[in-house]
C-alpha cells in the first residue's frame, strides 16, 4: 500500500495541494513580496541550485530574507548579520518558504521530504547519508518537524534517511500538521551556535553507516 502511495499518490496530491495552496494563499504571496522589496530591496526571490531525486539538480525559490551587506574585500558578512529581524521573521513563519510552492507544482519538490540542501555538500555524503536522494525534496520533513535546525546534521540526516524508509500516506499527514504545529509555536529556527544552520563539513568519521 504505501509503495502504491509512494508511486502514483504522492505525486497528485503534491501537485493538488501545491495549485490550491497558490490560489488561496496569493494574497500573501503578493503582500510578502512587495514587502521584502521595501525592506530588502531586489531580488525579492532567493534563487539556488539545490539537488533534488536522484541528485538532479534544480532551481530552488524562496523569498529574500537576507540583505547583500559585504566587507571591504567585498565577501558577504555572516549570516548573523545579514539575517535583519524582518527576515528573522520570515524565516520563524516560514513565510520565507511560500515560493517553494512552484517547485512543488513544478515538480523538483514535494510537500513532504527531506530538506534540499546545497549542491557543495553532494561529495561530503556516506552511502546511508546519500539515501535522502532517493525521493523528492520536501518543503517540510521529518527531520524539520523533529527540530529543524536546533539538532545535528547526524540526526538530521538520520531522519532524512528514516522517512525515505516509511514514507506513508499517513506519514505525510502527521508531518504536514506537525509542521502547522511548529510554524505557530516557532520551535528550532536556529541552531545552538549560528543565526540559521552551521555548514555540514562531512562525517568525522569515514565508517559507512
Amino acid at each position: 500500500m504505501n509503495g502504491f502511495y509512494k508511486r502514483y499518490v504522492k505525486r497528485l496530491m503534491d501537485f493538488i495541494l501545491s495549485l490550491v495552496a497558490i490560489i488561496v494563499l496569493s494574497p500573501i504571496l503578493l503582500i510578502v513580496a512587495i514587502i521584502v522589496r521595501v525592506k530588502l530591496g531586489g531580488p525579492v526571490l532567493f534563487k539556488q541550485e539545490r539537488p533534488g531525486l536522484n541528485e538532479k539538480i534544480f532551481m530552488m525559490y524562496k523569498f529574500r530574507s537576507m540583505t547583500d551587506q559585504r566587507d571591504a574585500n567585498g565577501e558577504l558578512l555572516p549570516d548573523s548579520v545579514r539575517l535583519t529581524k524582518f527576515g528573522r521573521i520570515l524565516r520563524s513563519t516560514s513565510l520565507d518558504e511560500l515560493p517553494g510552492l512552484f517547485n512543488i507544482l513544478k515538480g523538483d519538490m514535494s510537500i513532504v521530504g527531506p530538506r534540499p540542501l546545497l549542491v557543495q555538500y553532494l561529495p561530503l555524503y556516506n552511502d546511508h547519508q546519500k539515501r535522502r536522494h532517493e525521493v523528492r525534496p520536501g518543503l517540510s520533513g521529518l527531520a524539520q518537524v523533529s527540530g529543524r535546525n536546533a539538532i545535528s546534521w547526524e540526526d538530521k540526516f538520520s531522519f532524512d534517511v528514516e522517512y525515505v524508509e516509511k514514507i506513508s500516506f499517513i506519514g505525510d499527514w502527521r508531518i504536514i500538521f506537525l509542521t502547522i504545529k511548529k510554524i505557530f509555536i516557532r520551535e528550532g529556527i536556529n541552531s545552538e551556535t549560528a543565526a540559521t544552520m552551521e555548514s555540514f563539513r562531512g562525517n568525522l568519521r569515514s565508517e559507512e553507516k
